[in-house]
This record gives C-alpha cells, structure tokens and sequence, in this order.
C-alpha cells in the first residue's frame, strides 16, 4: 500500500513538475520572434538546469533506491532546460551571452565534480547524503536566482535613502548657514561693523554742536 501511494503521488508530481518546466514557452517563443532576449535574464534557466542534473543524479538507482520518479523528471526537465539555455545563448546580446555561457561552464563543472566524487569517492548512505545535500543547495540557489535582477536596483535604494535622511538632518543647518553669510555680506557693504562689547562709544549731545 505504501508503495502504491508513493507511486500515485510521485505521478501526479511529475505531472506539475513538467508543467513547472514548460511554463517559460510563451517566454522563449517571443524571443525567438523576436529574435532578441529584451531584458530577460537567463541565469534562473542555467541556475534550474544545474539543479534538474544534480536531481535527476541523485534519483539513479545506484544513489538513491526507489526514486526513479525523481529521475526521470529531472532528466525530462534538464532537457527543457538545455533547450531554453541554448536559445538564450543564440539571441542574447554578446555581452549577456558571455556572462551566460560562462555560467553554463560553471555548471557543468560543478554537476560533473559532484558526480565524479560521488561515484569514486563516497559508497552506500554517504553518496546519498552527499548528492541529497548537493542537490538541496543548487534547488534553493534556484529559486534564489531570479533575484539577481533587483540586487542592483536594492544597492541603489539603499544609497538614495541614505541621501535622503542626510539632507532631512542638515537642510536646516543649511539654511542658518546662508543666512549667516549674507547678514555679514550686507554689513560689510554698508561698511559698518560691530562695537567691541568692550568698547565705550562716544555720544554727542546735540547742543554741542551750536555755536555760542
């Protein structure tokens, strides 16, 4: 019974899985009319084919027993994700294009590096452990990839609300110090200055000044 339920439900996770995995068509289909990438990013497909190999490896019968759902969804899936990677590497602009095939190296690397160790170096519930954990990192860097595009956006917010809080403390600062200035400009021009508060001033009565 529990075999069966383990079945049924690996199904119908395939099933939403595969649905998962098409969900970019509408996507690709408008870079290829339009023969143009636009402003999408294609690190989340190279990011979900890493993390598809890493699955589909792990579900083999000589790592993990029993998964073979896992596998042939993830290899279905990696697959579609080879697919999309290579029509983004047509399409996309030299400068992307470059980031990206770089990105699809260093996938290949780290995907053939975990199976390399796994097969040679580690045997029985370590290879399982070691693949499992590989498998479960690259998944949430996955779904962590999409966020590459706001990063410098969120930098940028940060600064410009640092500015903001600087010139809400100092704008009246500013504001004493101009006028500051321009009530020592005006005296200057009218050439006067101020008494010493030391300095006695001589005052002279009006009625000196007649002649007697």
């Amino acid at each position: 019974m529990g075999d069966t339920l383990h079945f049924v439900f690996g199904i119908f996770g395939n099933a939403t899985a595969l649905f998962l995995f098409l969900a970019p068509l509408i996507t690709f289909k408008r870079i290829v009319i339009n023969k143009s990438t636009e402003q999408f990013s294609g690190i989340p497909y190279v990011m979900t084919l890493l993390n598809c190999l890493l699955s589909a490896w792990y579900g083999l019968p000589f790592v993990s027993p029993h998964n073979i759902l896992v596998s042939t969804i993830n290899g279905t899936g990696a697959a579609i994700e080879l697919i999309y990677v290579l029509i983004f590497l047509i399409f996309a602009p030299n400068k992307e294009k470059r980031k990206i095939f770089g990105l699809f190296t260093f996938v290949l690397a780290v995907f053939s590096a975990v199976a390399f160790v796994s097969l040679f170096a580690l045997h029985g519930n370590k290879r399982k452990l070691f693949c499992g954990f590989a498998a479960t990192i690259f998944s949430i860097i996955m779904y962590a990839s999409p966020l590459s595009i706001m990063v410098p956006n969120g930098f940028g917010c940060g600064l410009g609300a640092a500015q903001l809080i600087l010139y809400a403390i100092y704008r009246d600062n500013k504001g004493e110090t101009k006028k500051a200035s321009s009530t020592s400009d005006g005296s200057m021009e009218m050439g006067l200055a101020k008494p010493h508060p030391h300095e006695k001033q001589s005052i002279t009565h009006p009625s000196q000044d007649r002649q007697v």
